[in-house]
């Protein structure tokens, strides 16, 4: 039977969480048995916010060391924490916008460059896709959509087992009705950079 994991990761008010629940519709749109696990204690300050997504023939919510299939890092630094759940063929997808924590704003820990974390992740993947969300969910119509622009590029990888229409319906039932839109088209510009990655 299939199974297919998937991690993602951010700081509090990267929309993480919306974006597994997003997948989690998806998979019950298709068919699909999902089974998620977040932990976003300190989501409201900024803090850590990991979610575990199992698609398939799962039992628990826990991607077992090194099990992941995809990443979807929605900060560079967190991309690199991620690796204990990532083995050489994993593929991810990494947003180059960085996200200084407050303890490397007072100088009490050290931030390196987004390039800088992208290198070491490279040392231990095959596939990296460094996306600027950000600057893409601008153009689209706002950053605030650059978590959708993330899971449009984690949807083009070779063997995503979500079709694109029903992340689409997904999307449509996740948001508001103002924000639908926008959220749609955030997703399709994703994936189309995502394809160009694969072709």
């Amino acid at each position: 039977m299939m199974q297919y994991n998937i991690y993602i990761t951010g700081v509090g008010g990267q929309g993480v969480v919306k974006t597994s629940i997003v997948i989690g519709q998806a998979c019950i749109k298709q068919g699909l048995n999902v089974v998620t696990s977040e932990i976003h204690g300190m989501s409201q300050r900024g803090g850590v916010v990991p979610v575990e997504v199992r698609i398939g023939d799962v039992n628990g919510p826990i991607i077992k060391k090194g099990g992941a299939d995809l990443l979807l890092s929605f900060e560079p630094l967190e991309a690199l924490r991620a690796l204990p759940k990532l083995n050489e063929n994993t593929f991810a997808v990494v947003n180059t916008g960085e996200i200084v924590p407050f303890t490397a704003s007072l100088g009490i820990s050290e931030y390196l460059s987004s390039d800088e974390y992208l290198s070491e992740l490279k040392k231990y993947l095959k596939v990296v896709i460094p996306v600027n969300a950000e600057a893409i969910a601008k153009e689209v119509g706002d950053s605030i959509l650059s978590n959708m622009v993330i899971l449009g590029v984690g949807a083009s990888v070779p063997n995503f087992p979500l079709k694109k229409e029903f992340i689409v319906e997904a999307i449509k039932e996740s948001f508001k009705p103002q924000y639908v839109n926008l959220n749609i088209k955030a997703f399709e510009k994703g994936f189309e950079i995502g394809e160009a990655n694969f072709k």
